[in-house]
């Protein structure tokens, strides 16, 4: 069974995949992403990779990432919590 659709250019999964790692509630995911607060980016692969895509999804400080195959399946899935510069952080010269 695939968790997820793949259908006329447009990728459906359901909330519980993405939520607990996000630190959300399944029920929050839809809203969060219609203001913003949630964002995802889709890669299509290519060469080696191709009929693959990369879901990475961003919230606050967390990353949850999905390689899906061309069935849908997840291959392979990561989360991480991100660190966050701030904003008088400088790098060394040179």
């Amino acid at each position: 069974m695939n968790v997820v659709e793949l259908a006329d250019n447009e990728v459906s999964l359901p909330a519980e995949i993405i939520a607990k790692d996000l630190g959300l509630e399944p029920v929050s995911v839809l809203d969060r992403m219609r203001s913003g607060q949630l964002t995802v980016v889709c890669e299509q692969g290519l060469d080696e990779d191709a009929g693959r895509l990369r879901l990475t999804f961003f919230h606050q400080d967390r990353r949850v990432r999905l390689v899906l195959d061309c069935e849908g399946r997840v291959i392979e899935r990561s989360a991480a919590r991100l660190r966050r510069r701030s904003r008088n952080h400088q790098r060394p010269a040179p």
